[in-house]
């Protein structure tokens, strides 16, 4: 399982370029047969990171995301990772505002045993996992709830979560791209990431390989915003350059 687990890492780091890559290509590279990465890119298109080409792949470029529950259940392992080295990063007291994104929702978890944190979310899931325990203070937008999304971001939650100035923000993306910065699928939450950037001392954003390249159709921030960058695997000599200003923590 960690040989399999490995060469799907690799096989997307390889990815990144947005360039296809062939089967055979890619056998040669990893010193495994086709058959083998046929099977791991079959397993990779399962969940939603890759497209299957005639003799190869490319990375997905979605136009849109699914529910939140099923959002949940992609590239758990990678987002598993992410949240423990994320929440290394967050001591007890902080003031944190947490976005309702995926990995965001995995990083709170991580975070269950913190005390006296005060939290700012959107997120219902988030308000969840860490309202009502260890003395922590939550703070829940409200306003109407996307179902989809098990969160507040129209804009009565907006303006409720522009009125604090937290610590760190932790926020998800739906996609990183050298051209267009960070972009997301929700206008609300793309709202929300901006008040987040504009509003916080330290953004800590949590990203999977598969979000690299992608391209989605709103706007949140240019990429010098981010401050620390946590990730599944290293970064291509394109994207090392542009989060150059960031620290980046490789889980």
């Amino acid at each position: 399982m960690h040989k399999r687990s490995k060469r799907q890492r690799e096989i997307v780091s390889r990815l990144r370029s947005g360039l296809s890559v062939s089967v055979t290509e890619l056998a040669s590279e990893l010193d495994v047969s086709d058959e083998t990465i046929r099977r791991e890119l079959r397993a990779l298109e399962e969940s939603g990171i890759l497209v299957r080409e005639h003799g190869g792949a490319k990375l997905a470029n979605p136009t849109l995301e699914g529910p939140l529950s099923q959002r949940m259940d992609m590239n758990t392992e990678a987002k598993m990772r992410i949240a423990r080295a994320a929440a290394e990063l967050v001591d007890d007291g902080a003031i944190l505002f947490i976005d309702s994104g995926t990995t965001s929702c995995f990083i709170a978890k991580q975070l269950v045993e913190r005390r006296s944190l005060t939290v700012i979310t959107n997120s219902f899931q988030v308000a969840t996992d860490l309202g009502g325990i260890n003395d922590n203070t939550l703070f829940l937008a409200g306003g109407q709830m996307d179902y989809d999304y098990h969160a507040f971001s129209d804009h009565a939650a907006q303006a409720y979560v522009r009125q604090f100035s937290p610590h760190l923000a932790i926020l998800s993306v739906g996609g990183i791209c050298l051209d267009h910065g960070l972009t997301d699928f929700h206008p609300g939450e793309a709202a929300m990431s901006r008040i987040a950037y504009e509003t916080s001392r330290r953004v800590v954003l949590g990203a999977d390989a598969s979000k690299f390249g992608q391209h989605a159709v709103h706007r949140t921030a240019p990429l010098n915003r981010v401050d620390v960058l946590v990730t599944d695997l290293p970064l291509s000599d394109g994207y090392a350059q542009a989060f150059a200003h960031a620290e980046v923590i490789v889980a």
